[in-house]
């Protein structure tokens, strides 16, 4: 059994470090319904999830888990979120729903955030949500609705005596030394000193080396390094650490290179950006993962290099314009398989031809009212089929 889980607190008196926010998220389920919703935000490893966990123990109260994958769109979220508020706990006294990681939602998947809003007005049970990354510009109508409790890097102090406390209930000796090393290298994550101090336990060698742990990085944080640092061995492995697909990463570094990047600089940068497409293409088509170092290597430290002299002051980058381009591309393309779809059904015709006849079929429906009720097109398609 792993000591993450193993060692997992219970009770409040038990989670250290974060004595601020189980103040917080006592007043907040006391006085529930003032607030329905309370955001707990924070860097991983931190304790976000154990704390919602312990709330409910604490309150004999039944836990209703959803993450990230569940609000992918408004319907699953209608399926899974709205029954869980509708129906008492059957064992329990309360309940108490748990959105997990709601920042973890991909771009193209914003579509149940509207719903998640609506439930939060309706809910009868207290919602507590989890983020890393709680400041993304789409989350700003969720931060409104909620209250926001930090839960804050634990220091390497409390992490040292928390792993001193697990070797004494493990029975196992090790050198203080190396118990102080991982407590830093965890960087305030305790969940990641837990598994360090688990493998260095296990290890056959009495001193193993504790290599400093990689921390998540934000992109905006990762561009400023590319662009405006040296470039380093650390540049080189920037993008290792931001929680993104390549393919985002490229959009947000083709976004933002003009801003930062001018003449020649910027000829040379986009280059190599070319470069990183092209191999990434390869990888794709022959299965040559080992391609990847030179992809990373021309998108970070390759356009690292492409300045002439360090960047100075502050620049605000943009998140990806095509992004958002391709986002509601794909949601006009799904309002016009929905008309045809419907379309076809009345008219008895299959749904392909209806989609290679949409442009007749829009005028006929745009020009007979009757149809588009026949056809029980929602406000969305309509406002499609208008033009908006």
């Amino acid at each position: 059994m792993s000591w993450t889980e193993k060692y997992r607190p219970q009770r409040f008196s038990q989670i250290k470090g974060q004595e601020d926010a189980i103040i917080k998220v006592k007043m907040f389920l006391e006085k529930f319904p003032n607030k329905k919703a309370m955001i707990f935000h924070g860097p991983p490893g931190t304790g976000k999830t154990t704390l919602a966990v312990v709330a409910a123990k604490e309150l004999n109260s039944e836990i209703f888990e959803l993450n990230a994958s569940d609000l992918r769109n408004r319907d699953k979220l209608r399926e899974i979120l709205k029954p869980a508020m509708e129906q008492k706990s059957l064992f329990k006294k309360e309940k108490i729903i748990l959105v997990d990681e709601v920042d973890g939602i991909s771009t193209a998947d914003w579509g149940g955030l509207p719903e998640l809003l609506s439930l939060i007005i309706q809910t009868p049970y207290p919602i507590i949500i989890t983020a890393n990354d709680i400041w993304k510009k789409e989350l700003s109508a969720l931060r409104k609705k909620a209250e926001m409790v930090q839960i804050k890097e634990i220091s390497y102090k409390t992490i040292k005596e928390l792993l001193i406390d697990i070797l004494k209930k493990e029975n196992k000796f090790m050198d203080e030394k190396i118990v102080t090393k991982i407590s830093i290298n965890a960087k305030g994550d305790l969940r990641a000193a837990i598994n360090d101090l688990q493998a260095e336990s296990s290890a056959n060698s009495e001193i193993m080396i504790v290599d400093s742990r990689d921390k998540e990085v934000d992109i905006f944080t990762a561009l400023r390094l590319i662009f405006k640092g040296k470039p380093t061995e650390q540049t080189m492995k920037i993008l290792d650490s931001v929680n993104m697909s390549i393919d985002e990463i490229i959009l947000w570094v083709e976004e933002n290179i003009p801003v930062e990047y001018q003449k020649e600089e910027l000829a040379r940068a986009i280059e190599l950006l070319s470069e990183t497409d092209i191999y990434k293409k390869r990888i794709y088509r022959q299965q040559y993962w080992r391609f990847l170092l030179y992809e990373n290597f021309f998108m970070s430290y390759g356009i690292s290099a492409s300045k002439k002299d360090l960047k100075t002051g502050f620049t605000s980058y943009k998140r990806p314009e095509r992004i958002l381009k391709i986002w509601m591309n794909n949601q006009r393309e799904e309002k016009k398989k929905s008309i045809a779809k419907k379309y076809a059904a009345v008219v008895h015709v299959g749904e392909k031809r209806a989609l290679s006849e949409f442009p007749i079929i829009k005028q006929i429906i745009f020009q007979n009212p009757e149809i588009s009720k026949e056809l029980k097109l929602s406000k969305e398609e309509m406002d499609y089929l208008e033009g908006k």
